[in-house]
């Protein structure tokens, strides 16, 4: 599937954002402004420099918005979904071009708060993806214990984990010594039966 720039951007943001809500063991990621304020500048959200307690209360119920469209048991009910988000979020497309960026779309209003910036182009953005037949693409790390949220843009779709260099890895090097372990023990009662 081609992603385009803008698109990969705002599921990057996408998934930052679904990466902060709190599950299990892991705390709130956006427990106040000043973790909003990182979360903007990790995610580089232009036009957000004054922040407050609303905007805070706002993003994390765009969060969970994002969390129930991922979540979604059928694509029908997915569209439905973003189509309420982008709705909300007064979706007014607008040619732009800043901050070193070659044209591109924004779907927020220009005077937008960061929920709506949010909402209208993450919501756009799950939008491509479930028009293209890709909603999938969004998924949740395969390791047992993390559950973080990633985009799948391997050609085949076989990507299983986050990050293949710390949750990949640990699982195989698990499973690894674990066959290592259970050979080590069958050679050990085969021993102990010629005896």
């Amino acid at each position: 599937m081609l992603i385009n720039h803008d698109t990969r951007f705002a599921l990057d943001g996408v998934v930052d954002l679904l990466n902060t809500a709190p599950d299990r063991d892991v705390p709130e990621g956006l427990p106040d402004l000043d973790a909003l304020r990182e979360f903007v500048r990790r995610n580089s959200i232009s036009g957000a420099e004054r922040l407050c307690e609303a905007d805070l209360l706002a993003i994390r119920e765009v969060r969970e918005d994002f969390l129930r469209i991922v979540a979604a048991p059928d694509d029908r009910t997915a569209a439905g979904l973003v189509n309420a988000l982008v709705a909300r979020a007064g979706t007014t497309p607008q040619l732009t071009d800043h901050d070193g960026y070659d044209w591109h779309v924004h779907y927020f209003a220009p005077d937008s708060g960061i929920s709506d910036h949010l909402a209208a182009d993450g919501g756009m953005a799950l939008g491509f993806l479930l028009v293209g037949g890709e909603r999938e693409r969004l998924r949740r790390c395969g390791a047992p214990d993390c559950r973080r949220a990633f985009i799948d843009l391997s050609r085949n779709r076989s990507r299983r984990y986050c990050s293949s260099r710390t949750c990949g890895n640990r699982l195989h090097v698990a499973a690894y010594r674990a066959r290592r372990r259970e050979s080590a023990e069958n050679a050990g009662a085969g021993g102990d039966a010629k005896a």
